[in-house]
């Protein structure tokens, strides 16, 4: 496919990945207190059927994942299109707790469907070692999310209320997300099963497998350490995104000050992403996200030793790494096991990921309440544990990635 055309794509796919996160992941933070008023429900009850929309999505993501490897991601992409509507409209026709769980877990299901993983699934599909440029572009797009988001839904709230609020994400998934889905190129065919699976031993181990991953060099182990820094990863990024503001007041500052830094993540995941884009590209993504795992725990130190006058060097790093880390998240298993079988993979690789990014803000929570900003030596453990992980791989001698 011409270059213009994977551009196009990568501004499709990242128009639609910025629609489903806005929707969905980004959806609470301005909706559950309206919704808990209304309903008479505690805020905290919204949250925890929150929480368990996106245990749900734990689950889906490797069915959805082997979808996409069989299929493609443009029906599966599609399909994600009208589970979400389908959510949103049931999350505004919800009247007491019980369709409102109902509601939030179909919402669980379209968001292990739809989002990143299927995105990157998708892009792996079309393109296969080719993909990584378009992985970042769509994350590039998709970190709008909440920058559009929080506004938008906030504005359609004040005026329609939280329920015109949903509909109108309904009709956005509809008349936006759905045909720029429906645009999407069609896979090419798989080979046959018998095929695939005569394939399929090569890809699962790395390319190079002596230098590449040495130790370990099972490609059961390999798993279980992007599974390790995977969930300690998304841990970190959700109870940030959570309880950031709570978390720099603690360390002193102002609520002004803790808004004003919590500002900056947004722009500083971009800044990380364009840095992964532009020097960090030409690198083994293995090296990228050590140096991603690294930012938060050098930020935190920051925080703990200067204070609030060093907040915004706590935010911008956290940022940073974490934009990085999302792209080497989808780049790693592409490249220390190849393309083959690559959608089913990732949900796996996700699964603790999930499971823990649904626990993260009570867990999280409960660490901040006990000891206060020290909480951050949590987070800055689970860090330095991934740091760790990633410290047993080896980066291949001529692994560099290119797309």
């Amino acid at each position: 496919m011409a270059l213009a055309d994977r551009r196009a794509v990568t501004v499709a796919l990242g128009t639609t990945q910025t629609l489903a996160w806005a929707s969905s992941y980004y959806l609470a933070a301005i909706l559950a207190a309206p919704m808990a008023k209304e309903l008479g429900l505690a805020t905290s009850t919204v949250f925890a059927a929150f929480s368990g929309a996106l245990a749900a999505s734990a689950l889906v993501g490797p069915w959805s994942g082997r979808l996409i490897d069989r299929h493609g991601g443009r029906p599966v992409l599609i399909g994600t299109n009208l589970l979400f509507a389908l959510a949103l409209a049931a999350i505004g026709m919800a009247r007491d707790l019980p369709t409102l769980i109902a509601a939030w877990l179909v919402m669980g299901i379209a968001m292990g469907s739809g989002l990143y993983e299927a995105a990157f699934a998708t892009l792996v599909r079309l393109y296969g070692q080719q993909s990584r440029n378009a992985i970042t572009g769509v994350t590039l797009l998709g970190g709008l999310a909440s920058t559009v988001g929080w506004p938008l839904t906030a504005w359609m709230e004040a005026r329609y209320g939280w329920r015109g609020a949903c509909f109108g994400w309904v009709a956005l998934h509809l008349m936006l997300g759905l045909p720029l889905n429906a645009w999407l190129p069609r896979a090419s065919r798989r080979a046959d099963p018998a095929q695939a699976k005569s394939h399929a031993a090569p890809s699962a181990a790395p390319p190079d497998a002596g230098s590449s991953a040495s130790p370990p060099t099972s490609p059961v182990l390999i798993g279980a350490v992007l599974a390790t820094v995977f969930a300690a990863g998304w841990f970190v990024s959700t109870s940030m995104a959570a309880h950031f503001p709570r978390v720099i007041q603690a360390a002193g500052a102002s609520l002004a000050v803790a808004v004003a830094v919590g500002a900056m993540i947004g722009p500083a995941q971009v800044a990380g992403r364009l840095l992964e884009f532009g020097l960090l590209r030409r690198m083994h993504p293995l090296l990228s996200a050590r140096l991603a795992t690294l930012a938060h725990p050098l930020g935190v130190a920051a925080l703990l030793i200067g204070g609030p006058a060093l907040a915004p060097v706590f935010g911008i790093l956290h940022g940073m790494g974490n934009g990085i880390l999302t792209i080497a998240m989808a780049t790693l298993p592409l490249a220390l096991f190849g393309s083959q079988g690559y959608g089913a993979r990732q949900g796996w690789l996700m699964l603790p990921a999930r499971i823990l990014q649904a626990l993260a803000p009570f867990l999280f929570g409960i660490a901040l309440e006990r000891w206060a900003a020290s909480a951050l030596l949590l987070s800055t453990a689970l860090s330095l544990v991934a740091f760790g992980a990633l410290a047993l791989l080896r980066t291949p001698r001529k692994g560099r990635l290119h797309g």
